[in-house]
């Protein structure tokens, strides 16, 4: 919220400088982002009226004027094409400085000219100006122009935290600036309409938990022509609102002023009383930006008996706008409850000021109060006869007294506050309370939405008693070790282990794009967000995919062109019994080379193998097993389910390449996602003596059938394989001449050793030949 310092000191003036209530205000809760001037610096420029105008005779679009600054007249040579006789303006004297340029006496084009007539351009108030800053009639002549537009103003940009919508507003950063330095408050006065005529219009409460107040008032015969003053004008535009008509500024005055947001109806365009109800479905509203937004049942409007004509704490229609040609006005002053404006803002895609406060939280108790400021300020500028407030009123947010503890306040603040201190406190920031035996009972005022537990108080009596008088004490507290079994690895044992396989951890979303549920999960029922931070966040990830996707596509779009991520998260799904389930995973890709470049290796591309070798390692000291499988995500032909111990682990494979097309990736990258309880689950370690004998190899080449896989061989080996054999490997395919077609040649390494004795040529034919007739038996081998 930005706003002018001069016009919060019309509320609350402490004796402090701009630095120190900046700083007063921050170390209160209410962080001030920036302190800018008004208007830049300059000197020596005083209300100059124009007496007489020539042209010039030497150039055609140049005049010399004759301007009275208070002493003898200065001929002034002025190129602004709305010069005058009898206009004031901006004079700057011989030797002033502009935030351009310092005037001197010159010859232009053979005229002296003393001085300089100024637009608002040149003193650095606008970005861009047709003609000069033309002043009020009755500034008086030779008056320094930084008073008189009040330009030695300072402007504060504060930035409240949610909870805090009673800042807001000048009445409300007043408030605060008074609690936190003592200063005296001085509350506009608002007066209380003369009613002059008795015309009403009905309001009717359709929808009264979603606005259980809301007032209105007819005021007719106004002059909507009438020109904002410029003291009202200069407080909006000091505050980041540009000015619109007289009607709307006042609207936006009093919004800025009292943080009650106000609209104004042109009377004549409504049709019947007024209705407060939610939408029709495929109700129409054409809005003041222009926009026809689709409005879902769920939008509150404000309607009269024809057709809705506001959409409620939002912005109003445009069909019932105020313009220049308006007589008679209706004006809206309403309290709607958060939880009805909360979120409308980012499904319709645009925001406002109205819908920024209402979702915080307005003051319903100074509903009328701010319709009644409204009245006195139309009836001021514009004219015209008020009629009576008719007003509707429902159940209003209960403001339940909240309990207070001394003993609390030490023990969560660290510092003792005595009653007196925490009465004083409560006082400054106009609470009610009561006080027995310790405790204080607190009852909020109704602008402060942010207090509910006896927490929010403590809140309050810190923000005022000073965080930094809060000594700073470090804790004292016992450490224990934490148990650390030898049958679980944690999170931070797989990452480090990843990291050192060559891949880079990162942290994505948990919210993520439908798309991605649809194309790498297949799941076309994700947990959809009821309100979403943006349209492509809208679902929970039920896979680590499109997150590692995403983030390798932006690697290569850079230029990386080896790329290995890896990530550790939770994956959101819902079960068939409608619980939620949100399983933790590891997924991981590798694109590109095998090895970084090098002298020493060949460059060759990493493909299933090398992604599924770091897999095994991953899961070593156990075995998986790599089943051919198809998922959504992966290439038909080139994916696998990963098996452990029997129970499912995961999945790996090469992106399928329609995904590779669409995601516009130049080469497709191999993937995999693991439970984590499967990788963090391990054996206990066990003591195996160490032979002190020498092992004996043999290799046993068979041929089998081509559909037969490598993992169900070797499976079946090591189910039936003797005692003396430690290992069994696969060192060859062979596929070719003297083998054939249809047919594999697979050549295995055997590992056999004992702990006890040397093994004899007998022992180990012996054990080999029973794994060649295992072999024999079960897939029809043939000894090559």
């Amino acid at each position: 919220m930005k706003f002018s310092e001069n016009w919060l000191r019309t509320f609350v003036n402490p004796s402090l400088s701009t630095r120190e209530l900046a700083e007063a205000l921050s170390m209160g809760g209410l962080d001030v982002e920036q302190i800018e001037p008004a208007a830049p610096p300059f000197d020596q420029v005083v209300v100059g009226e124009v007496v007489k105008v020539e042209r010039h005779p030497d150039a055609d679009r140049l005049t010399v004027c004759r301007v009275n600054v208070g002493g003898a007249p200065l001929t002034i040579v002025c190129g602004a094409p709305n010069v005058t006789a009898g206009s004031k303006v901006p004079t700057a004297l011989p030797g002033a400085r502009l935030p351009t340029a310092t005037i001197k006496t010159a010859k232009v084009r053979g005229v002296e000219s003393h001085g300089m007539l100024c637009s608002a351009k040149d003193l650095g108030l606008a970005e861009d100006a047709a003609g000069l800053l033309v002043l009020p009639a009755d500034a008086a002549v030779g008056a320094d122009v930084r008073q008189l537009l009040d330009l030695d103003d300072q402007l504060l940009t504060l930035k409240p935290t949610p909870n805090r919508g009673d800042c807001l507003s000048l009445v409300g950063v007043a408030r605060e600036v008074a609690a936190v330095t003592g200063a005296a408050l001085i509350l506009p006065e608002i007066k209380t309409a003369r009613t002059a005529i008795t015309d009403r219009l009905s309001v009717t409460l359709d929808a009264p938990q979603a606005c259980p107040r809301y007032c209105g008032r007819l005021v007719r015969g106004v002059n909507a022509r009438a020109t904002t003053p410029e003291w009202v004008a200069r407080r909006l535009a000091r505050s980041g609102i540009r000015t619109i008509s007289v009607l709307v500024d006042i609207t936006n005055y009093v919004m800025l002023e009292l943080g009650q947001p106000l609209h104004a109806f042109d009377a004549a365009k409504l049709e019947g009383g007024i209705r407060v109800r939610f939408a029709k479905a495929g109700e129409k509203l054409a809005l003041l930006n222009g926009e026809v937004p689709p409005i879902t049942p769920d939008f509150l409007v404000i309607a009269d008996e024809r057709k809705a004509v506001a959409l409620a704490g939002i912005m109003g229609g445009l069909e019932t706008a105020v313009s220049d040609a308006t007589r008679d006005v209706f004006l809206e002053s309403a309290f709607f409850s958060p939880e009805a404006v909360a979120g409308k803002s980012r499904v319709l895609g645009f925001g406002s000021d109205s819908a920024y406060r209402f979702e915080r939280g307005v003051d319903f108790a100074g509903t009328a109060a701010a319709l009644e400021r409204a009245t006195q300020l139309v009836l001021e500028i514009c004219g015209g006869n008020a009629g009576p407030i008719t007003e509707a009123r429902a159940v209003m947010p209960a403001r339940e007294p909240v309990r207070l503890r001394l003993a609390r306040v030490e023990r969560l603040l660290g510092v003792r506050l005595d009653g007196t201190q925490v009465s004083d406190i409560l006082r400054r920031l106009r609470f009610e309370f009561a006080a027995a035996d310790g405790e204080f009972r607190v009852t909020p005022p109704s602008y402060r939405f942010d207090i509910a537990i006896e927490e929010d108080l403590i809140e309050e009596l810190a923000r005022m008693h000073g965080y930094d008088r809060i000594p700073a004490a470090m804790p004292a507290a016992a450490a224990e070790m934490l148990p650390a079994p030898e049958t679980r690895r944690d999170a931070a044992a797989l990452r480090r282990l990843l990291a050192a396989r060559d891949y880079q951890e990162i942290v994505s979303y948990s919210f993520v794009d439908a798309a991605w549920e649809s194309d790498f999960a297949g799941n076309s029922r994700p947990v959809a967000l009821a309100n979403p931070i943006a349209s492509h966040m809208s679902v929970m990830r039920s896979s680590l995919a499109g997150g590692l996707i995403d983030c390798l596509a932006r690697n290569l779009s850079r230029k990386q062109e080896r790329v290995r991520l890896f990530e550790v998260g939770r994956c959101f799904m819902t079960e068939a019994s409608g619980d939620y389930r949100q399983p933790v995973r590891v997924g991981a890709i590798a694109c590109g080379d095998a090895l970084h470049e090098q002298w020493g290796s060949p460059a060759r591309r990493g493909d299933f193998f090398d992604v599924k070798c770091d897999v095994e390692a991953l899961l070593a000291p156990r075995s998986a097993e790599f089943r051919p499988a198809e998922h959504p995500a992966l290439h038909p032909g080139k994916s696998a389910q990963i098996v452990c111990e029997g129970k499912p682990a995961g999945w790996i494979g090469e992106l399928h390449p329609r995904w590779q097309r669409k995601y516009d990736l130049p080469l497709a990258p191999v993937l995999f996602e693991l439970e984590y309880e499967a990788l963090s689950e391990r054996g206990l370690p066990a003591y195996n003596e160490i032979s002190k004998f020498p092992p004996v190899r043999r290799d046993v080449a068979v041929i089998v059938a081509e559909a037969i896989s490598y993992q169900a061989i070797v499976e079946v080996l090591r189910r039936n394989r003797p005692a003396i054999v430690t290992d069994i490997g696969l060192f060859d395919v062979y596929r070719g001449a003297g083998v054939e077609r249809g047919k594999k040649s697979l050549a295995f390494r055997v590992l056999l050793q004992d702990t006890r004795k040397t093994l004899t040529d007998a022992e180990v034919d012996s054990a080999v030949l029973q794994l060649v007739q295992v072999l024999q038996k079960e897939f029809n081998a043939k000894l090559r």
